[in-house]
């Protein structure tokens, strides 16, 4: 059965002087979050922007793909830490997603780096959010396996 999750945002005023909140998220987790443009492309100034939520996504996502990768391979992951870098510019075609970056540090007894490197880079093709992105987002990932 597929699970739908929802957001609600209120903007007020135009583009560049405006701003606007995440009102509301389905799971009641975060709300009254606020977001402007110049939090896109300037300082951020203790205000949220899309890519910063897409950062989120795709971490724990890819977290939970990588996690699940090792488990299946023999090696749970003891802690695994992820960021997400991404990377919003204007280029000639306009504002947009460059690209995630990840970078991953894993705490995985019974890993190889060998095989920690394998388990990384196939969940960053396998996780959803990487799929969403493919195509239209350079994809990365950094991964260092820590001592266990």
């Amino acid at each position: 059965m597929a699970e739908v999750r929802s957001a609600e945002v209120t903007w007020s005023g135009d583009l560049a002087s405006g701003s606007g909140t995440v009102d509301y998220v389905s799971s009641g987790a975060f709300a009254r979050l606020p977001v402007t443009w110049a939090a896109r492309t300037e300082a951020h100034n203790g205000k949220t922007s899309p890519e910063e939520f897409l950062a989120a996504a795709h971490a724990s996502c890819y977290s939970m793909a990588l996690s699940s990768g090792l488990a299946k391979a023999g090696t749970p992951p003891r802690q695994l830490k992820v960021t997400a870098k991404v990377t919003f510019d204007k280029t000639d075609a306009g504002w947009g997603v460059k690209s995630s970056e990840l970078v991953v540090r894993g705490f995985v007894p019974g890993a190889t780096p060998e095989s920690f490197r394998a388990a990384a880079d196939a969940a960053k093709d396998g996780c959803p959010i990487s799929r969403a992105l493919k195509g239209n987002v350079e994809l990365s990932v950094d991964a260092t396996l820590e001592s266990a």
